[in-house]
């Protein structure tokens, strides 16, 4: 592994500078440039995150909310169900298997 440039050290007017070669501000003006890039994608994601993380609590607060008046629930009769699932079958509504979604996604063991 290559060993990180030491800067050279110069005094001007009393203070101490770093000198750098042409070569050497430009790699640092371009590196400037990438991490500024790189910043502003991490921020659009960032919103990104809150705005989904939003999206997801009020998915789940509308299902809570619901969760009681579900007709097929715990499905043991699946032809009661309202959102679909049809005589005969083990599916829970679309209603409960969103929230078994929801829930096996908020698990932190993932």
């Amino acid at each position: 592994m290559a060993r990180p440039p030491q800067p050279r050290r110069i005094t001007l007017g009393g203070r101490e500078a770093v000198a750098l070669t042409l070569r050497e501000y430009e790699q640092l003006v371009a590196s400037r440039r990438q991490v500024g890039g790189q910043s502003a994608r991490v921020r659009v994601l960032a919103q990104q995150a809150r705005r989904t993380e939003r999206l997801l609590h009020d998915l789940e607060t509308l299902i809570a909310a619901s969760w009681d008046d579900c007709p097929g629930r715990p499905h043991q009769a699946p032809a009661a169900c309202p959102d679909g699932a049809e005589g005969g079958t083990d599916a829970p509504c679309l209603r409960c298997a969103i929230a078994a979604l929801l829930r096996r996604h908020r698990d932190p063991a993932d």
